[in-house]
């Protein structure tokens, strides 16, 4: 009798939700939660429900999906030297369950607590620093065009002929030492006013260059107004030997320079967001996971990767931009949680994911639940 009374009201409340799921959204979703919730801590034997997975009830949040499953993956690759077992560990561990809060107005999910390992090369952790490192960015874009309203922007890629893996510090080193040299100029200083500069490596997929690194800069340039006027222009040619000169290269390397333009014929909104791509290729991943695993190399490449890069700044900012970024390691853990300056309310109840190996996704765990009276 008890049990026939508890189906009919459970089954009363998937009634309803069904009935309101038309309206689309979060709160359905949540209500799901509720539910099954319900459902795992009334009894046990009743719980036998398919697991529901945090990408169904949020398609957006499948990027922590793939970003988990390479960190497992990368795990792996530092599982196969003794010399990186701890990091391997520390990423295993890493974001293994998601705590969410609801907002009450929208119905969304917004993450509250997550553990994060901290290892330079965890795929999780770079996503989540790459983000803040946007955020930093789109914060501080008005007040730097209110301070400069006639100033430009131009995107510079600067590169060295890809070194041997074992080569790439004092690879990086060089290039550190030739950027000071050529931001030193008199040249340089008499167009630009600050900078962005951002270190990135890729992984060559050329034969033969299997164990070899691409390590290049991506900079913002903040630069006057008279740049593109009469003898301020610096062409690409120009920049190239520029950058010969302060590398005391032999050799010519590939240098593109690109004007982040505005365009009259478009709105504030879109000439915004031609910035706002600049910033994304300036601040992506420091080396995408894919590289990481791009061949059957029992880890060797990352490993290599890891020792030459250990402790190495990889953002740095100078002249009146001076102070926006910040370094990897300066990036606190609830920064990497709440990614942007926008606070998101909610109340006190917390939803709990946890990562699943053998489906590689984060599925709904009860365990994790946090309610208000517990809180």
């Amino acid at each position: 009798m008890v049990l026939n009374l508890f189906l009919e009201v459970i089954f009363g409340i998937m009634d309803r939700q069904k009935k309101s799921s038309y309206s689309g959204g979060y709160s359905t979703s949540i209500h799901y939660l509720s539910f099954m919730s319900l459902l795992y801590h009334c009894d046990d034997l009743l719980y036998n429900a398919e697991d529901t997975f945090l990408s169904d009830l949020a398609p957006h949040e499948i990027t922590w999906d793939q970003h988990r499953s390479s960190a497992e993956d990368i795990a792996v690759l530092y599982n196969k030297d003794i010399e990186f077992e701890k990091l391997a560990d520390r990423i295993n561990g890493c974001s293994g369950y998601l705590k969410f809060g609801v907002n009450p107005e929208g119905g969304a999910l917004v993450l509250k607590e997550v553990w994060f390992c901290r290892v330079r090369h965890c795929p999780v952790c770079q996503w989540r620093r790459s983000l803040r490192m946007r955020a930093l960015m789109y914060k501080n874009i008005e007040s730097v065009m209110n301070s400069y309203p006639s100033h430009r922007w131009i995107f510079l890629t600067l590169t060295v002929k890809n070194p041997h893996v074992t080569d790439l510090r004092s690879t990086l080193k060089e290039m550190n030492a030739g950027w000071q040299r050529l931001r030193q100029t008199k040249r340089f200083e008499s167009v630009v006013d600050g900078f962005l500069k951002a270190t990135e490596l890729t992984r060559p997929r050329y034969k033969g260059q299997e164990m070899h690194a691409h390590p290049h800069f991506h900079v913002m340039l903040l630069v006057k107004s008279t740049y593109f006027k009469g003898t301020s222009y610096i062409k690409q040619s120009e920049w190239t030997e520029m950058w010969i000169k302060a590398m005391r290269l032999d050799y010519y390397p590939q240098v593109d320079v690109r004007a982040v333009k505005p365009n009259k014929k478009k709105t504030a909104e879109q000439n915004q967001a031609a910035l706002h791509d600049a910033i994304l290729e300036t601040f992506k991943y420091s080396v995408k996971p894919a590289d990481m695993l791009l061949y059957d190399d029992q880890g060797a490449w990352l490993h290599e990767v890891t020792r030459q890069t250990h402790r190495m700044r990889f953002y740095s900012d100078g002249g009146v931009l001076k102070g926006i970024l910040k370094n990897e390691d300066e990036i606190s853990n609830e920064e990497m949680i709440s990614t942007t300056e926008e606070v998101v309310e909610t109340d006190e109840t917390r939803f709990g994911f946890s990562y699943l190996p053998s489906q590689r996704r984060y599925v709904y765990n009860p365990k994790f639940n946090v309610y208000p009276e517990t809180a």
